[in-house]
């Protein structure tokens, strides 16, 4: 297994912060379907379509919600988006994917990459693709940081609830890796907290409970971002946690009992 986030900081989290929205061959949308689906909404608008009054289909349009932009690509009639890599599958029959999805990409605009990405700019993103995901009827949507792909109503679902109080879909905008030799490793929690989360082979030999475990670390960091010391917790089975940053990475180590 290569190396997941051990050394990984903010500024390369950008890289990929970015969704795609996945559908059928011949079902991706022109840019009046983009026109279409903001007039519904109140909560987001085209800010700029190359094409404009001209009714020529550019293959990208400029959306802006909550005062901030993000640039949609590989829309209809153009080519599409390289569709990006889908590792983990959360929602849906991995045998069952198909593996002739046609992309359309949404990144935050170029004015919001270019220093440090911030929390509420990956969270808008978030929710503006789970607006996206049910306007468009697209198929299934990839959330690029984490390498996961989701079954559309299953990423919309499970981040409108978060938007509106309830848990961070742990399994959906990150990923966990239970097959690593070192124990389970988290995957995209950076974009959110510049911190990726590993659980040690030795701290819970049931792969299992250390999913569960990891699933409440995942949800309590995103509420509270980046920790710099040591914190303590009380596990589901009333044992002691700590929770230690790996000096010189961006890796936090789960201990049970006492930090090594």
């Amino acid at each position: 297994m290569e190396p997941i986030a051990s050394a990984q900081t903010m500024e390369m989290a950008n890289a990929v912060c970015a969704s795609s929205l996945l559908f059928a061959p011949g079902e991706r949308p022109a840019s009046r379907a983009l026109h279409a689906a903001a007039q519904a909404s109140n909560s987001f608008a085209v800010s700029f379509d190359p094409g404009g009054e001209s009714g020529l289909q550019e293959g990208w349009v400029e959306l802006v919600a909550n005062g901030l932009t993000f640039d949609l690509t590989g829309l209809a009639p153009g080519a599409p988006d390289h569709r990006p890599q889908c590792e983990y599958v959360f929602g849906m029959n991995p045998a069952k994917m198909p593996s002739d999805c046609e992309a359309i990409t949404l990144v935050p605009g170029p004015h919001l990459t270019s220093g440090m990405m911030v929390f509420p700019v990956v969270r808008l993103l978030a929710s503006l693709t789970a607006q996206l995901a049910g306007a468009l009827n697209a198929r299934s949507v990839a959330w690029h940081s984490a390498r996961s792909c989701c079954a559309a109503d299953y990423f919309t679902q499970g981040v409108n609830h978060w938007i509106e109080g309830g848990v961070f879909p742990g399994l959906g905008l990150t990923a966990l890796n239970t097959n690593g030799r070192d124990g389970l490793e988290s995957e995209g929690l950076a974009l959110f907290t510049g911190q990726e989360l590993q659980i040690p082979r030795a701290t819970y030999d049931d792969p299992v409970e250390a999913v569960k475990v990891a699933l409440r670390i995942v949800n309590w960091l995103v509420e509270h971002g980046r920790i710099d010391s040591v914190e303590s917790f009380t596990g589901p089975d009333g044992a002691p946690l700590w929770l230690e940053p790996v000096e010189n990475s961006a890796l936090l180590r789960l201990w049970r009992g006492a930090p090594a």
